[in-house]
Order: C-alpha cells, then structure tokens, then sequence
C-alpha cells in the first residue's frame, strides 16, 4: 500500500485520517508541524501528502509548494474547513489532485485517496 503523509494543525484531525488509513492498509505519517512535515519529506519518498490548508505558521497551499519542488512526483490531497475558490484554485495550479471540505466522511476519504493513488 501507500505512505501518506498527513499534515493537520490539529492532532486529533492527524489520528483521525491516521486511522482510516492505517486500517484501509496504508502506512501514514502525521504531523502538526509544517517543519517537521517537510524535513521528513526531504529524507523518505512518500506517496501522498494530505494537507490541510489552514496550519499553525504557514498555510497548506505554501506547504504544497514546498513538497512539489523537493518531490514532484509526490500527489496531494488538499483538505480545508474553510473552502475558497483562491485556494482551490492556488492548490490545484500547483499539483493537488483533490480539494476536499472538512469534516470529510470516511468512507469518501478512502475512495478519495484510492482515486488519487491510481491516477496517473
């Protein structure tokens, strides 16, 4: 399966997708730190990055940015509370394979995911 990353500002959100994900077979990395998200990216190849938009510092939209110039090829999942077409438009003119509004269902986070992941 899978290494997803998973960046949230709230640690309860982080352990919520940790879960739904873990038990669909993917192996996941949460984090709540931006810095600490994009370190870990620097030294272990993931697959998909689940980012939310609004972070503690910077905002998920930075961040994918961030990620696409360290790892292009990485996909990305954009998830947000707070929806507006700038940053839908900003995520995916960088890269994002998807925009989704909180709080997302778990069954469609897994189908999600699964879309993303088989894309090419």
């Amino acid at each position: 399966m899978a290494k997803i990353l998973v960046l949230d500002d709230v640690f309860d959100a982080v352990n919520l997708v940790r879960r739904v994900l873990e038990s669909a077979g993917h192996e996941v990395f949460g984090f709540t730190d931006e810095k600490d998200a994009l370190g870990f990216i620097k030294k272990n190849p993931i697959d998909l990055a689940i980012l939310d938009i609004k972070l503690k510092k910077r905002t998920g939209v930075e961040v994918l940015a961030d990620i696409k110039n360290i790892a292009p090829a990485t996909r990305a999942i954009m998830l947000t509370g707070y929806p507006t077409v700038e940053t839908t438009q900003e995520s995916f003119s960088l890269g994002a394979s998807e925009y989704c509004v909180k709080p997302i269902d778990n069954a469609v986070l897994e189908e999600t995911v699964a879309r993303v992941l088989k894309s090419d």
